[in-house]
């Protein structure tokens, strides 16, 4: 038997108030995201392991992980380098935008992040 590895059921809960009480440059990159704006679907608030990614995109295996104040203390950053260790031996990617970048340049991070989407979308063609 296989291990489940995403959305697990124990934290479905975690994942639903996660999603009701987004932050708001959360909201405003879920914007850019939604509806396959960027040609591709994510989903937000997805469960991979014990962890929960911001905004995830299974057709590319790519994590879109918003960085708020707390993730800048030295706890914080060996944290992340141990979570996004876990999702590159996953095989997943896991891009890191701040909640500044987001709130004083949302064009410059959807430029951004439609160049990260076109690469990877080469790179999964290639395969």
């Amino acid at each position: 038997m296989t291990q489940k590895i995403f959305n697990k059921t124990e934290y479905k809960q975690r994942r639903q108030t996660l999603r009701n009480n987004m932050t708001e440059p959360e909201k405003r990159l879920w914007g850019i995201l939604r509806n396959n704006q960027l040609g591709v679907k994510f989903r937000r608030q997805h469960g991979v392991g014990h962890y929960i990614a911001d905004f995830y995109c299974p057709q590319l295996k790519l994590i879109i992980e918003v960085d708020g104040e707390s993730h800048f203390s030295e706890d914080a950053q060996a944290y992340d380098k141990i979570r996004d260790k876990f999702m590159l031996e996953l095989g997943l990617t896991t891009i890191r935008i701040t909640n500044t970048e987001i709130m004083q340049n949302i064009d410059g991070v959807c430029e951004y992040l439609q160049q990260h989407v076109q690469q990877f979308h080469a790179k999964t063609l290639l395969v």
